[in-house]
Order: structure tokens, then sequence, then C-alpha cells
């Protein structure tokens, strides 16, 4: 079975000359990764995608149009960036524009993996919540605080869906691995290779030569092994890419954990068979006895209003510090309210640092004034100098502002409240699942 990855993430680019080379032979299914936490919880809290809409309807526009074409199956996971409810619809209107434009149509799954607070609650206090780090635990306040949460679902909901005969598949939050594993499980491939070769494609290019996630990547699973090889002519597999990619954001070089259970590659062969394919064998799939759902959820901090700046006198630089304490001070005497905190950010050293002064408060307006407020101090300081052997330069200010207006208002602030396990009987409790038929961008069914 041929299974390729549109990139290593939707909004990334790709060779449309590669795309349309991989659909030279039959593609079983087309995937895609759309989403991640590495940007941070300001995308879950907000609903908003880190991804922009125009290069995502650019990369949808061709791939969508292919698959169809074809009658491939495509699956989207981590929709919209995030996954929430939100942002899988915020796909889904882009998916409907291009069915407009390009007279398509097509059977869309959606597949939600949204949860509540109550559900948190319960779980809570039913002892089936896993801290991933000791100094992270839940409480119940952590999960009352919070505006949005998602659970990362795994390869069940997907092979579920695409069962009933879906064209498109749109997925909440889930295992980057889910995307490319699920259809390989379906039809009967082991689960050690199934989850092995979605490990490495699921960035696409990322495991070729020269190394890329704006590319496309083809797949070839046997019953006792993969073959990956770059749908692009000017990119290569190697052994040692291919391999290196296995590690890839792993905590064991052994191992790599799924909801489902964990894959044993330690034995695995790495095989150069062309000069741009390699082929691997020996992946081992150990079933979880105990199943559980990673869940992110997110809450509110504040405001964020930001001033970067630089400084170019060694004299000044030596007493940031210092000038910062007194600034703080200052903040203290200036402002009544106390529902703001400020940080400084220092980047490089001797001869030129750069700084940031970032203030979150309760409001925008305070974090505007507090920022505001701090940039001045912070430009007019004054300290101490030893006149004989450093006589301060930098008497008409300590900083230097490389853009007008100086102060940058970032809006409201997001840090993960929740970033925990949750102990399940069933892989699919947390999931929800629409099928619709479009036509002509119309939902007609």
């Amino acid at each position: 079975m041929k299974i390729v990855a549109l990139n290593g993430l939707l909004g990334y680019g790709y060779s449309e000359q590669a795309l349309r080379k991989v659909f030279e032979e039959k593609v079983d299914y087309l995937g895609v990764d759309a989403g991640s936490t590495d940007p941070g919880p300001y995308y879950l809290g907000s609903g908003n995608s880190f991804t922009d809409r125009t290069v995502v309807k650019r990369d949808l526009s061709l791939a969508l149009s292919l698959a169809i074409e074809n009658q491939t199956p495509f699956i989207i996971g981590t929709a919209g960036g995030a996954g929430s409810r939100v942002h899988v619809e915020w796909l889904k209107e882009i998916i409907l524009e291009l069915a407009k434009e390009r007279n398509l149509s097509f059977k869309m799954g959606f597949i939600y993996s949204d949860v509540s607070n109550d559900y948190m609650l319960a779980k809570l206090n039913e002892g089936k919540v896993l801290n991933l780090s000791d100094e992270f635990p839940l409480s119940g306040g952590q999960i009352e605080q919070s505006k949005r949460i998602v659970s990362q679902v795994g390869v069940s909901p997907i092979i579920n869906i695409l069962k009933q005969g879906v064209d498109i598949v749109l997925v909440g939050r889930c295992f980057d691995t889910a995307i490319y594993a699920a259809p390989c499980i379906m039809h009967g491939f082991p689960k050690g290779l199934a989850f092995h070769v979605a490990k490495i494609m699921e960035c696409g290019a990322m495991c070729s030569e020269p190394t890329a996630a704006a590319d496309v990547m083809q797949a070839y699973i046997h019953g006792d092994s993969f073959e990956l090889e770059p749908a692009n002519p000017l990119r290569k597999c190697t052994v040692e890419r291919v391999a290196a990619h296995t590690m890839y954001e792993q905590a064991n070089p052994y191992l790599i954990y799924e909801s489902d259970g964990g894959v044993n590659v330690e034995h695995c062969t790495y095989e150069q068979v062309t000069p741009r394919r390699v082929r691997v064998r020996g992946s081992e799939f150990t079933e979880t006895q105990q199943k559980t759902l990673k869940i992110e959820g997110v809450k509110s901090l504040g405001f964020r209003t930001i001033c970067l700046a630089g400084i170019m006198d060694d004299r000044t630089i030596k007493r940031i510090d210092d000038i910062f304490e007194t600034v703080k001070g200052f903040l203290r005497e200036q402002v009544a309210s106390e529902e703001y905190s400020i940080r400084l950010r220092k980047y490089g050293g001797v001869p030129d640092l750069g700084i940031v002064l970032d203030v979150i408060a309760k409001t925008q307006e305070l974090a505007d004034s507090v920022c505001a407020l701090a940039r001045a101090k912070t430009l007019h300081c004054d300290y101490p100098e030893n006149e004989i052997t450093e006589k301060r330069k930098s008497t008409a200010g300590n900083l230097a502002m490389p853009f007008s207006p100086f102060d940058i208002h970032v809006g409201e602030v997001f840090e993960f409240s929740i970033f925990h396990l949750v102990a399940v009987d069933d892989l699919n409790e947390t999931v929800k699942t629409e099928i619709t038929v479009v036509k002509n961008e119309k939902i007609i069914d």
C-alpha cells in the first residue's frame, strides 16, 4: 500500500511537481499534519491558527483536487493548528470555498476531540489523572479556569470514520502518527510497522537530504517492511536521515510511545535499497495495558505589551540589571494597580545587548501603561559612573529603539493549565464524529 505525506505541516508549502508525480501511480491514502503544541498555548486559547489562511488554502487547492479525482482518501490531523472544534470549523470553511471554486463533490468526515471542564473534574475526582511532571500537578482550580480543552486522540476514530467511505477526514487534536498509521492498521498491516513509518513520514521530507518540512514524502508498506522515498527528485532518503527521524522527539531512542501502545525499534534494520529509497524492518509493537489520552487545556493570564530595544554602551550593559531594579521601584510608585507583572528578557551581551520589556496585566490598557512607563524610565535611567575608568557615554538615552511605535500590543496571553494524561477504558470516549456530503460548497446531507 502506498501512503503519501503532503508535507510536514499544512501551510508550509511543497513542490507541486512532486505531488503530481506521486499520483502517476496509485496513491491509497494522502495525509497531512495541520497542527502542533510547538507554538505554545496561545492558539488553543484564542481559537486562531498559527498558519496563514492564504497559504493553507494554497496547500489544499491542488492536493484536494488530486485526491478527489483519484479517489484517494485525504486525512488532515490537528486541523486548524490546535485541533479544537473552532479550529476544525476554520479549516472546513476553506475546504468549502475550494469545493465551490473547483466544482468539487465529496463525502467529508469530522472528528472532534474537545472535552468539557466537567469531564476533567470527574477524571480528577476519580483519581484517573496522571501527571507528566511532578512539578505540574493538576488541581480543580486549574480545570475550572481553563478556557478550552482538547484530548489528543489516536488511530481508532480515524479507522472508524474511514470505514464509512469518506473522501476527506478533518481530525481535531490527534497524534501526528495517527494520520498515517490508521489506514495501515485498518488494512491489516502490523502495528509496529504502521506506527514506525508514520513516525518518520509525519514531518514530510524531514527524513531526506536536503531536509525539508516543506515537501512531499511517499511510503510503501509491506507485510514485513516499509520503504521511504521523497517524491521530489532533488531529495533522497538515506539510512542516517531515516534512522535519525525515528528518534525525533522521543525521550528513549528505542521506543515510540502512542496512546495504543509502544513500538520498540531497537532491533530494526535500515537498508539503502536505491540511491533515494530506504527499507526498514523489525519494528515491534506492544499493546499498553492502561489506555490513556493526553489532555491539553489553557487559561488566560491577561494581556501583554512588549518593547524591544538595543544597548551598545558596554557600561550600560553591565548595569542593566541594576537599572531594571530601579525601573521596578519606579513603577511601584507610579502605578496604583498591582495587577501586572514585568520581566526583563536579555539576548546577547557585550558589545550588543538586545532587551525586551515584557508586561502582562489584567487589561490591555494597564499593560500598555506599565510598558510605556517602564520603557521611558529604562531609556533615561541614570546610574553611578567611575569618572576615571568608566565615564558614561549614553547620557542622551540608554536604549536604541528599532521600531516606531515603540510598544507592541500583543493581546491576550494564555498558558497551559492542563498538560496531563487521563486513564480511559475506551480511546474513543472523548470523540464526536459527523459526516456530511458536499457538492459545490453546499452541504446536502
